[in-house]
């Protein structure tokens, strides 16, 4: 009979899927890589043909009409590019957590991990507001002008 320690008895070296931690990581990893790299040749693209995402700001109605249509285009690019930065710094995450797992270097996978930890903790509050003023939000939408993007 072969002597286990005690605490071995619950460790436990898979996860979902029945497969092992540091194959699951690696392919949490490369699945957030996929959709990172799709996501940033999305933005790319949206920021190569700015034309077919220019909204006047008639069509965006609302606090808009103060404020003319080079600056909104402004404003739009802007915003492109904050989020080709926050993809790009997404991909770099997810690419460290793949090559820790792979390597088998933990500290690699600690921004990944913290990543993962802040977008629970968001969806939560953003799951519990949507739970406690679901009418307040209804109110909000239906404010926004008819023809507002995505409004539906």
């Amino acid at each position: 009979m072969k002597m286990v320690a005690p605490w071995t008895r619950f460790y436990s070296n898979s996860c979902c899927l029945c497969c092992h931690v540091r194959t699951g990581t690696i392919l949490l990893g490369v699945w957030y890589l996929i959709i990172n790299a799709v996501v940033l040749l999305i933005l790319l693209s949206a920021l190569a043909d700015p034309d077919q995402y220019n909204f006047s700001s008639s069509e965006l109605g609302g606090d808009f009409e103060f404020m003319d249509d080079a600056k909104i285009l402004f404003n739009l690019s802007a915003d492109m590019c904050i989020a080709i930065a926050i993809s790009l710094l997404m991909i770099l995450i997810c690419a460290m957590a793949t090559y820790g797992a792979y390597k088998q270097r933990a500290a690699w996978i600690i921004p990944f991990f913290c990543y993962q930890i802040f977008d629970f903790a968001l969806n939560m509050l953003v799951a519990i507001t949507v739970l406690i003023y679901p009418n307040s939000i209804q109110e909000y939408i239906r404010q926004l002008p008819p023809n507002f993007p995505y409004r539906d």
